[in-house]
């Protein structure tokens, strides 16, 4: 049996049976498995029979696990917070859509694959797990080792790939089952890249070592799916992280930002500085991906105005011939399209308020980290900066790909949630103590048994409304 197959096979176990005392196992392993995605790998033909279904399970062990460590759990006096309450919405608009929009034909029932709505149920029920484990910032660092260590292992299989494999000159086919195409795999590339980036300025050396190598064979990564919709993406990020960073560490990211970019610039081959000058391109000069995208674009609007509540969800493929014959089930390229077309105006725009919310719910959590240690401050702006970009990179990827139902969109959507909870956690393990030469109040841990309490701010552990 093959190293990688017994290394797999016991990762697996681990995660799922530890699942059941520690419920930051499973979640582990769920996210270990969806970044590697061995279904698709050679070395695990020797558990093929074994007909094993690994997410299933793991999210299976997990949701027990969460049940069984129920009162240990540390999300907070409220159950859901704002930003979650908005998510379940919009899943319930998803799940009203289909209701009256028209029957889902071809695509999803003839394939098998899950309907969106399904899909989507089963990824928020997930999200929601991550949003009540990881509600400490030693767990939240755990969660985001591991989405480093399979961005590192998803840039060692793109770097290994032969280039006979590459389809149009693209990289296709690495990454999980959810994410194995081009494009959507370069957004999760790209947005991980900024998580890299902030967990090496935060890390010592040996972290640093290792976000260094991670951050390269990302950016390679990127480099061989040839995705303009990625080059977009990280524009937005570095806009993101000039402008949401407090003024101390702007010179810092600034300086990283050069020094990353002369280190993609250096990875870049001919083809991809090519595709990439074609984004501002003229009419004229767009090749047939970018000019079939503006009309899909074109289209969606008109759709929105012939169906304002939506088509229903999965619906778009089997829709847009009534507008571009030619173009019968094809792709929207675009999730903002995508949403209205599907959900309607009340889907689109509660797409919108969730991205705003997630952007502002990190920034209400830089100014409650004010108050905080130096050391503990630091480490949240860090973070919090640092999903800023990857949000930002993300909402950008949105423009040219359809990742309304794509899991990894959710995940980075409700991480604001995780760290605001895990931050006011921290806060809450601290006392404050009044130095008797300066008069200013300075924290330390709190003893056992005495009450946690923080002057002139509103305890409430977890994410507040």
């Amino acid at each position: 049996m093959p190293l990688k197959t017994i290394l797999w096979a016991g990762f697996f176990t681990v995660a799922a049976l530890g699942a059941l005392w520690n419920p930051m196992l499973g979640i582990v392993g769920y996210v270990g498995h969806y970044s590697i995605g061995p279904e698709g790998q050679w070395w695990n033909a020797p558990l093929s029979p074994l007909r094993i279904r690994y997410s299933f399970t793991l999210a299976a062990m997990t949701a027990i696990g969460v049940a069984l460590n129920w009162r240990k759990l540390r999300f907070g006096p409220q159950f859901l917070c704002r930003h979650e309450k908005l998510v379940l919405l919009f899943l319930g608009i998803v799940w009203l859509s289909v209701l009256i929009g028209a029957e889902t034909t071809g695509r999803y029932t003839a394939s098998g694959i899950d309907h969106p709505s399904v899909k989507l149920t089963k990824v928020i029920i997930f999200t929601l797990m991550l949003t009540h484990v990881v509600t400490d910032l030693r767990k939240l660092d755990w969660f985001i080792w591991v989405l480093i260590a399979g961005a590192l292992i998803l840039g060692l299989q793109a770097w290994d790939t032969p280039r006979r494999a590459f389809l149009r000159g693209r990289l296709e086919g690495v990454g999980g089952p959810d994410f194995s195409e081009a494009n959507f795999f370069a957004a999760y590339m790209a947005t991980m890249l900024w998580i890299i980036g902030v967990q090496f300025l935060r890390s010592g050396w040996v972290g640093k070592a290792f976000c260094f190598i991670a951050g390269a064979f990302t950016a390679n990564a990127i480099v061989l799916t040839r995705s303009r919709g990625a080059m977009v993406g990280l524009a937005a990020g570095a806009v993101a992280a000039v402008l949401a960073a407090p003024g101390k560490l702007r010179l810092r990211l600034a300086l990283g930002l050069v020094l990353g970019g002369a280190g993609f610039l250096y990875l870049a081959d001919p083809q991809f500085l090519h595709r990439g000058s074609t984004i501002t391109a003229s009419e004229e000069e767009r090749d047939s991906s970018a000019q079939s995208r503006i009309r899909l674009a074109q289209a969606g609007v008109q759709m929105v105005k012939d169906h304002p509540f939506g088509v229903g969800a999965g619906n778009f493929y089997q829709t847009i011939e009534n507008y571009i014959p030619e173009y019968k089930g094809k792709d929207a390229h675009n999730t903002y399209v995508r949403c209205a077309t599907e959900l309607g105006i009340q889907g689109i725009a509660l797409l919108f308020v969730i991205i705003i919310g997630g952007f502002w719910l990190l920034r209400r959590t830089i100014r409650f980290a004010e108050g905080l240690p130096p050391p503990l401050r630091n480490q949240v702006v860090l973070l919090a900066s640092g999903l800023s970009c990857a949000l930002a990179t993300l909402s950008a990827c949105f423009l040219t790909m359809s990742l309304t139902y794509v899991e990894f969109t959710w995940w980075f959507l409700l991480l604001p949630v995780c760290l605001s909870r895990a931050t006011r956690n921290a806060s809450a393990l601290l006392s404050p103590v009044r130095r008797k030469a300066t008069g200013r109040a300075d924290f330390q841990v709190a003893r056992a048994g005495g009450p946690p309490r923080r002057p002139g701010t509103l305890q409430r552990n977890g994410c507040r409304d």
